[in-house]
């Protein structure tokens, strides 16, 4: 379900007509997350990391209003619930793209998202999703990265976030992770990532 803004009484509505005219709207920061207490727990239940951590990313943009925000046309609606979609690896060296509905339960995202990795490793296609209500994730767990850029289809208009996991590394007894978040500035400030790296992290020291 999804709601249309009224764009004119709307409080951001000096920011987004000056930022959706730009070529290259979007903008990306770089940080270091703890997952000291998450590595613990998946460890403990023998869970995926990955799916783990992208589970809590996706709880804190169904918290934080700002990354429900998306484009359509001359439009913006917010949603109800943000879903992901994610790179996933196949034992041939390619990849293919999955589609990860959010559930409050860990346990339901997590059997369904297992179900969707076996259905993408099952074949060699390339099936390329139109939903908006959605996040866009990528995995690097080989890079312990400092920075990173997305490759962009100008001619595509686009709203949704893009975050990419790291390398997990050890430093002074924590495990850390890399996060790179690419927004739409006409959608998303600089306060609302701010918000949303500090409701992720409680996510992640809290757990499930």
């Amino acid at each position: 379900m999804k709601q249309q803004v009224d764009i004119n009484n709307w409080i951001r509505k000096e920011h987004y007509n000056f930022f959706k005219t730009f070529e290259e709207p979007y903008y990306g920061v770089n940080v270091d997350i703890d997952v000291t207490a998450a590595y613990k727990f998946v460890k403990q239940n023998g869970i995926s990391f990955f799916l783990y951590t992208m589970y809590q990313s996706l709880a804190a943009s169904q918290i934080i209003e700002a990354f429900r925000y998306r484009m359509e046309g001359d439009e913006v609606f917010i949603y109800d619930r943000i879903d992901g979609e994610s790179t996933v690896p196949r034992a041939n060296g390619t990849f293919g793209f999955g589609s990860f509905q959010f559930y409050p339960s860990f346990e339901d995202f997590n059997t369904e998202a297992i179900r969707e990795i076996t259905r993408v490793q099952s074949n060699n296609l390339l099936e390329l999703s139109t939903v908006n209500n959605t996040i866009r994730y990528s995995s690097l767990p080989w890079l312990n990265f400092t920075a990173l850029s997305h490759a962009r289809k100008f001619s595509f208009v686009d709203s949704c976030p893009k975050i990419s996991f790291g390398k997990m590394t050890d430093r002074h007894g924590k495990r850390i992770m890399p996060l790179s978040i690419h927004v739409n500035h006409a959608l998303v400030d600089g306060i609302h990532l701010g918000q949303y790296i500090d409701c992720y992290q409680d996510l992640l020291n809290k757990g499930v």
